[in-house]
């Protein structure tokens, strides 16, 4: 663990070594590892102070103080509330220096909780989504609002249980910058930041365990009767909606945590941080030069896509051609497909549906208008759909794929996103799991009206593909009938008779 090139830069600036930051109130502090970082104000890092690991969060420039100190007052709410939340050691300031610090006890042994999350079973997953509810109940019960409504924003102290499986032992809030008293707290405002919490959980969960969530937080809450289940759904789809169109067509186009930006009047490029080393040699002329010396793997009028080498990592290009002046005009002022793609495989990432991950965007410029552009990509060194089952002789293997595939559609149709163009070729396999590949024509809808129409012209194509298997053909059907709850956009695209 160790400081990160960012984090290092943001002291330089200010003047500040890691290895002793001397405190108004003449402690020293030595910072081990950036955790967090908001560029040029704020950063959480692991600390040493007094001779005890702590977390320290400094913060910078204009307001620092007041920022400092509405933390401070959102930790003491949280208290208040008898809501664990680890205990401020300190309230101090860099000596001689505008730049305001919080200590806080280090929690041993914990994650935040989309780390547990992410790593648990099924069965200690909801028991986790479950206490998060509890939680975020007794802080509305308190009239407090957590604005930054995020996984990470909960620490989760862990044991292994009898059966050798990780659970959940303690929760605790953490931020409280985010953190704000309500003098009322209206039961639409409570339920709207209840559904930006359970946005972030899986899907299909969520369409299982919804009602027994809102039974456990409407109990917390001391109501008669838990609110109604579509309003919910309705208000978490919303959420969802926003953070990853926040996400994924505004954020990962500008320099953040996940991405490196550099741009100039001839070429813009974003590229994922583990990728970004080989900026300095990106150009339209080396890109097209390192497509003509690779592996060409589709040469069509529209696009040309390779599988190449750079700095030792295989990965896909993807060049979106010019096809003539008049493309060019049209294409000049909308985002190129190139730049879909990037988008579309940040969106599936955020909500995680399998993808190739994504590692650059590059785009000729004209005086600020688009030109040729290229989406780069890990490569997935696995066969298709198609060549997947044509390779299968294990009857139980085959079936598990379907299944998987199906879950795939489910999973999408419950996310509202349509991927415009399901041929098998398009579903790559790994390990028996299906991963969406050309992203250029995904959308996520906000209309369920649109969503569904999409979504059934997708079932159709997919299953266009098996129209010559009657075996196939037939699993599929038998797979759709059991995992969708819901046989509505099945009958729409004849998978089903009414």
């Amino acid at each position: 663990m160790r400081m990160s090139l960012s984090a290092q830069a943001l002291l330089v600036q200010h003047s500040l070594h890691a290895e002793a930051i001397l405190l108004d109130d003449g402690t020293t502090l030595q910072l081990q590892a950036d955790v967090r970082l908001v560029p040029t104000r704020r950063l959480v890092c692991q600390a040493v102070w007094q001779n005890q690991t702590v977390y320290a969060k400094l913060f910078f420039g204009h307001g620092a103080e007041e920022y400092a100190r509405r933390d401070q007052q959102g930790v003491e709410a949280i208290q208040r509330a008898r809501i664990q939340t680890p205990s401020i050691l300190a309230c101090s300031r860099v000596c001689n220096k505008q730049i305001y610090v919080l200590i806080f006890e280090a929690i041993e042994s914990s994650q935040h909780a989309e780390a547990f999350y992410t790593q648990a079973l099924p069965k200690a997953r909801l028991e986790l989504v479950q206490q998060l509810v509890t939680i975020v109940a007794k802080q509305h019960q308190a009239g407090l609002i957590q604005t930054d409504m995020y996984l990470k924003n909960f620490l989760v102290t862990s044991s292994i249980a009898a059966s050798s499986t990780l659970q959940a032992t303690n929760i605790y809030s953490i931020d409280g910058d985010g953190i704000r008293q309500m003098t009322r707290l209206s039961q639409s405002r409570a339920l709207h930041n209840l559904s930006v919490l359970l946005s972030k959980i899986d899907v299909i969960e969520l369409q299982q365990h919804l009602k027994a969530w809102l039974d456990v937080y409407a109990t917390q809450r001391g109501w008669l009767s838990a609110p109604s289940i579509n309003r919910v759904k309705k208000l978490i789809h919303d959420a969802r909606w926003k953070a990853t169109i926040r996400y994924a067509d505004h954020k990962v186009f500008r320099q953040c945590t996940d991405v490196e930006v550099k741009q100039d009047a001839m070429q813009f490029m974003a590229m994922a941080r583990s990728f970004a080393k080989n900026a300095e040699v990106m150009t339209a002329s080396t890109v097209d030069a390192l497509i003509d010396r690779s592996t060409i793997l589709k040469d069509g009028n529209t696009c040309t896509v390779s599988l190449a080498t750079l700095a030792d990592q295989s990965v896909v290009i993807k060049r979106y051609n010019i096809k003539s002046i008049w493309h060019l005009l049209s294409r000049m002022w909308r985002p190129s497909r190139a730049a879909v793609s990037w988008a579309n495989a940040h969106r599936l990432q955020l909500l995680d549906v399998p993808t190739p991950k994504p590692a650059a965007l590059f785009e000729t410029r004209i005086f600020g208008l688009r030109g040729k552009a290229y989406f780069i990509s890990e490569y997935l060194d696995a066969p298709d759909l198609a060549e997947s089952f044509a390779l299968m002789t294990d009857s139980s293997q085959r079936a598990a794929l379907v299944k998987a595939v199906v879950q795939l559609c489910y999973r999408l149709w419950l996310l509202q996103i349509s991927h415009g163009d399901f041929k098998a070729t398009n579903i790559k396999v790994l390990a028996v799991q299906p991963v969406l590949i050309d992203l250029d024509s995904m959308q996520q809808h906000r209309c369920s009206y649109f969503a569904n129409r999409a979504h059934v012209k997708d079932l159709q194509r997919l299953m266009q593909n098996w129209k010559d298997n009657t075996s196939l053909y037939n699993a599929f059907v038998q797979s759709f009938k059991v995992i969708y709850h819901d046989h509505t956009p099945l009958k729409q695209a004849n998978i089903l008779s009414d």
